[in-house]
Order: C-alpha cells, then structure tokens, then sequence
C-alpha cells in the first residue's frame, strides 16, 4: 500500500491538498491532526466520497517522541505500506513586533515550523532512500522568501525551511527523492481569515487572494511523474508578489 502523508491535514490549504490527491493520485491518504478531529474526519469522509481511501492519524508535529510514537504504531499495524509522499504543511503563527515578542511566541512559531518539518521528514527519510523513491513539498511562505514585518519569527521559520529544503534536496537527489518547497502569498484559509482582504489586494498584482485549491493544484503537479526532473525548487505562488 503506497501512502501519502499530509501533516495539518484536516483544514483549508492541508484539507484542499488531500482531496486533490484522493483525484489526481492512487495513495492512500494519512490525514494528520492535532486536535480537530471533527474536521479530520470530515476530510476523510470527503476524500472517501471522491473514490480515495484513507485514515487520519493524530499527533503533534512539533513533539518529536509524540510523532515517533503515532508513525511507528501506525507502521507496526501496516507492515506493507510504504509512506512514499510528504506534504509538510501544518504550521502556526504568533504574529507581533519583534521588539514586543516573547520567547514563547518565538519559541513556539519555531518549535512547529521548523523542528515539525525535522520531526516527520526525518521519520521517513530513511525507508525512502532503501526504497530509492520518495517526493517531499514543503509549505513554506511568501513571508520566508521576501521577509514580512510583524513576522519576524514565522519569516526565520520559513526561511530555514527553504534553506532545509535546497540542502535535504542535494543528500538525497541520487535516490531518486525530490524536495520542494511551495511558497503561497495571500490565500483564502483559516490563516488569513482575520485580514483585510480589500487592503491587501492592492499590494497583489493579480487583485485577489489565492484559492486553497490552487495550491493544491501545485503539490499535486510536484508529486506528479511531470515535476520528476525538479528538486531543490522553491515556487511561488502569490498573485505575482515578488520582493
């Protein structure tokens, strides 16, 4: 059984992406959560009704032993199955002025962003350099490519992901494994439901707010026999935003 896993799964951009896989792939989807299990169920529902299978699997991304844990039980019941695909997508902000901001705000902006990435990836890696095959996507930010005022935490964080994703994608180009990153502006989701969307679209060349959906049209496309000859890649995807 061939698996695909997205991590912050249960919602928006994580949400849109695994009912593009339940079309456009043959995986079996793994639909991470931390808390919301309503919503992850609902997703699965949606991704059953749409001829994919799939379970959710619940952990927090920035707990190191709490993942191990979930992913070695969850391998333990599925000896044949072969997570093949990773979308690192769950992420936080804690938005504020650096001058203003705690260490708990900083730490924990960290601690999800860059040691989830760590936490899962590293999990896998492993058995996808035996099996010599394995596609990674990073969901990374328009705030890590050009740097966001107000977010100098989650920009740090992006930042050493598109770092992460050029260096991890070197070591492991010879096994026939990419990793990419995606860089989403101004997107309609739970993250960017409390912004002023009227104001915001002045500053997009393309005058709207991307669609969950378009982003997931994208990480589709990179686990697509199309995008095998592209890695170490980091694409934006913003409305033509550029810094």
């Amino acid at each position: 059984m061939k698996c695909a896993l997205v991590t912050g799964g249960s919602r928006g951009i994580g949400s849109a992406k695994n009912k593009k896989l339940a079309v456009d792939s043959t995986y079996h989807i793994l639909i991470n959560y931390q808390s919301n299990q309503v919503a992850a169920l609902q997703t699965l529902d949606e991704i059953i009704n749409l001829g994919a299978t799939g379970e959710i699997i619940a952990f927090n991304i920035s707990n190191f032993e709490e993942v191990k844990s979930a992913l070695s039980q969850w391998e333990e019941k599925n000896p044949d199955a072969i997570v093949e695909f990773i979308v690192n997508n769950a992420g936080i902000t804690k938005d504020g002025l650096f001058m203003w901001m705690n260490p708990e705000d900083w730490t924990s902006v960290m601690n999800t962003n860059v040691n989830g990435f760590f936490n899962v990836t590293q999990f896998f890696i492993q058995k996808m350099l035996r099996n010599r095959f394995g596609r990674i996507v990073n969901i990374v930010s328009l705030s890590g490519v050009k740097g966001t005022a107000g977010q100098t935490n989650y920009s740090a964080a992006k930042g050493a992901i598109i770092s992460a994703t050029k260096a991890l994608a070197q070591e492991v180009a010879k096994r026939n494994i990419t990793v990419n990153a995606v860089a989403p502006g101004f997107i309609k989701s739970d993250m960017t439901s409390d912004l002023d969307e009227k104001e915001l679209i002045k500053m997009v060349p393309l005058n709207r707010f991307g669609e969950a959906e378009e982003v997931a049209d994208l990480v589709s496309f990179l686990v697509s026999k199309k995008s095998s000859y592209i890695t170490g890649e980091i694409i934006n995807i913003n409305g033509g935003i550029y810094s």
